[in-house]
């Protein structure tokens, strides 16, 4: 596509975006829906680690630095990222119900997001304490090899979740899409909230 042209929507989709804090249980959760109600699920955390990883990635250095350092990735990145996984996925089939974890991050990339892919049916908001999920992430630190389950890390990922990424749960918030789950909970008492919270909007 030439540069300056901005891709057109895509038709007949339902987009969820799943957002919470780092180490709020959006994965686990996100797992349950898939398996239960055909969501597929696209975490933007795995898409661009997934992509600087790639052998030849023109944006793998830039990606591991702003992760490293609990930077937010420029929207075009993420959300191209977003928008090739979607497509492959209606192109192979597949039902066209995404769980979008970990995005919007920034008002910014919601806005972008709704106008160049797709307007989102609902935020799915995990609201947990922060004692709690950096107790999670520490844990989850010892065996998952990220570079950014350390507390220095996290404690930059808390600030940046609370400036930027609060103002887009409370801009859908105005417009009554937003379903807010305290999942500071035993994982399967989340998930029934998460059930009865999400049945109404999605039939």
């Amino acid at each position: 596509m030439p540069k300056g042209v901005a891709p057109k929507p895509l038709k007949d989709c339902t987009v969820v975006f799943v957002l919470g804090g780092p180490g709020a249980g959006k994965g686990t959760q996100c797992a349950n829906l898939v398996k239960d109600y055909g969501f597929i699920h696209l975490s933007a955390g795995d898409l661009l680690r997934a992509e600087q990883n790639r052998p030849g990635s023109e944006y793998g250095d830039m990606i591991r630095d702003y992760i490293k350092n609990g930077l937010i990735v420029p929207q075009e990145v993420t959300i191209a990222l977003l928008r090739n996984a979607m497509v492959e996925a209606i192109k192979q089939g597949k039902p066209r119900r995404f769980l979008i974890d970990g995005f919007p991050r920034k008002m910014d990339q919601a806005l972008t997001f709704e106008q160049q892919v797709c307007k989102a049916k609902f935020v799915l908001f995990f609201d947990c304490p922060e004692d709690v999920m950096l107790n999670r992430l520490l844990k989850r630190g010892e065996t998952s090899g990220r570079d950014d389950d350390n507390v220095t890390s996290i404690k930059k990922r808390f600030e940046t979740f609370r400036n930027t990424s609060m103002p887009v749960i409370d801009y859908y918030a105005l417009q009554d899409k937003v379903v807010t789950i305290k999942s500071d909970q035993p994982p399967q008492k989340v998930y029934e909230d998460v059930k009865a919270s999400i049945e109404p909007r999605i039939k």
